[in-house]
């Protein structure tokens, strides 16, 4: 199964789509046993490419002990993106879907999307906010979006797995330092490890809001800022949320902190998002 764009096919003529494009050059930015990741260009447009080669059965049962989803593939990225689109959450767009094979644990598959232009993630954005406070207007913003986005996406029965702040890009087309808070766009990008279902598991909830806690700790972030994103996120009266969820927010600072504990053991400095 291979869907590309009339035009892409039509270069593709007389080839194998799927070979050539596995074989295609460019920038790698990630390469795993199993998994690459690079930049290239086509027709005077830059795209990123996800190539999956198959994760093996011991990779799958080993998962599956560890009570994880395993990732067979550029499938799961393809359904991710297109749920978020029908959501309206911002995310990069679409361009191919490819697999071939029948054993899942060696099935091969790409992901082809477009390039996110003259954005910058949030990790790079926030990363001096510490010492440099960032307009308070602007911060409350991104606290909003990001809640909202959050909100979104769980009640949707999706979770990330990797809801990190560096996955969050913001436009800055218009330039960074002329950016307007009512008019922010953000978008979600590295969802190949999004699960979806018909609703989303606390377990899951917690996961992922702990991530974004722990990757935001050194952002500079105030007691009352972190309170804003949980009544944005709920949606509802903060005092409502605290009296009923108070142990479900420990849970979260919890693992945050426990998130953070380990970072600080093995890359002493700013918090950031492993892959």
């Amino acid at each position: 199964m291979i869907v590309l764009p009339q035009a892409w096919m039509e270069d593709l003529e007389g080839k194998d789509p799927f070979e050539t494009l596995f074989a295609v050059k460019g920038e790698v930015y990630r390469e795993q046993q199993a998994r690459r990741t690079l930049r290239f260009s086509y027709r005077g447009k830059y795209y990123f490419g996800k190539f999956h080669s198959g994760v093996g059965w011991r990779q799958v049962c080993k998962d599956l002990l560890q009570l994880r989803m395993p990732v067979l593939g550029a499938q799961n990225e393809w359904r991710a993106i297109r749920r978020l689109t029908e959501l309206g959450i911002p995310t990069t767009s679409l361009i191919g879907y490819g697999t071939r094979g029948r054993n899942p644990a060696r099935r091969r598959s790409f992901v082809i999307t477009e390039e996110l232009s003259h954005t910058v993630s949030l990790e790079d954005f926030c990363r001096d906010w510490r010492k440099a406070p960032p307009d308070p207007a602007l911060k409350r913003a991104l606290i909003v979006k990001v809640a909202e986005i959050a909100r979104i996406l769980h009640e949707s029965g999706m979770n990330h797995r990797d809801f990190y702040i560096c996955h969050f890009l913001l436009d800055i087309s218009r330039g960074a330092a002329g950016l307007d808070p009512r008019r922010l766009r953000l978008y979600l990008i590295d969802l190949h490890r999004v699960q979806i279902r018909r609703r989303t598991p606390a377990r899951w909830r917690i996961k992922d809001l702990a991530s974004l806690c722990f990757s935001s700790m050194d952002a500079g972030l105030s007691w009352r800022d972190r309170l804003r994103f949980v009544r944005i996120y709920r949606n509802r009266p903060l005092r409502e949320v605290m009296a009923e969820e108070r142990l479900f927010w420990r849970r979260v600072n919890r693992r945050a902190a426990a998130l953070y504990r380990e970072f600080q053991r093995k890359h002493p400095g700013p918090a950031q998002a492993a892959d």
